[in-house]
């Protein structure tokens, strides 16, 4: 079972560390993701799912190549039952239908995400495409192609892992920095603060005013000994 906790980790700090080795690449197609009429389609199917727009934005472009026609969640035609996985899904009226079918109802179910920090954002979208990389402790290309993060190693089918194909679509980690670069609104919030609950206070009884003498021991014994008897003299 992937431990989801440490790849959020993991991603949090690929993320720190990496540069884009397709630098060009990445910002044409993230001109495409942000541009005004696109970015207000994904801002409507974020409106209904809860998902951030730039997210459903690099879903798009890995699975669909950015096309209208296509369904987010495999790339299959939204107009007809798709046939890759998620199969069976469909028809559609719209791509936006099929779009808040695929964020809603569809694994890893994106709509119930509530971490969007930058390493719950990308593990959810490592998960969207499957853990297979993370369970063989390697990069996922669906996140890191074209950065420094990525070497070798792709599913050529499923089930099916070479090790030395390469990956040539670009990655979603390095579509979201490029698109970062081009809209400032575009941010991923801090971890939840964990509140802890105030601890109760401790059973310790009060200290009376006043009460019986504390008897004395030692030298205070002693010098009260002798200031007893001087007294009993006079």
């Amino acid at each position: 079972m992937t431990d989801l906790l440490a790849l959020k980790q993991a991603n949090a700090a690929r993320w720190l560390n990496c540069k884009l080795t397709r630098a060009g690449a990445f910002t044409s197609i993230a001109k495409h993701l942000v541009a005004p009429d696109a970015k207000a389609r994904y801002q409507a199917v974020s409106a209904q799912t809860g998902v951030p727009w730039a997210v459903i934005a690099v879903i798009h472009e890995r699975e669909a190549s950015q096309s209208w026609t296509a369904n987010i969640a495999q790339g299959d035609p939204w107009k007809s039952v798709s046939w890759h996985v998620p199969a069976g899904r469909g028809p559609f009226e719209s791509w936006d239908e099929a779009a808040v079918d695929a964020l809603v109802n569809c694994p890893p179910f994106a709509a119930k995400n509530t971490d969007w920090t930058i390493g719950g954002t990308l593990t959810l979208l490592e998960r969207y495409n499957g853990v297979g990389y993370a369970n063989k402790g390697r990069p996922s290309p669906y996140l890191w192609s074209g950065t420094d993060q990525y070497v070798s190693g792709k599913y050529v089918r499923d089930g099916v892992y070479d090790p030395s194909a390469v990956d040539q679509q670009l990655g979603c980690a390095g579509l979201l920095k490029a698109m970062m670069a081009l809209d400032s609104s575009i941010s991923f919030g801090r971890p939840p603060v964990v509140i802890l609950p105030k601890p109760k206070p401790l059973d310790v009884p009060p200290v009376p005013k006043s009460g019986p003498e504390i008897p004395r021991t030692g030298i205070a014994a002693f010098f009260a000994f002798i200031l007893s008897i001087i007294f009993k003299r006079k």
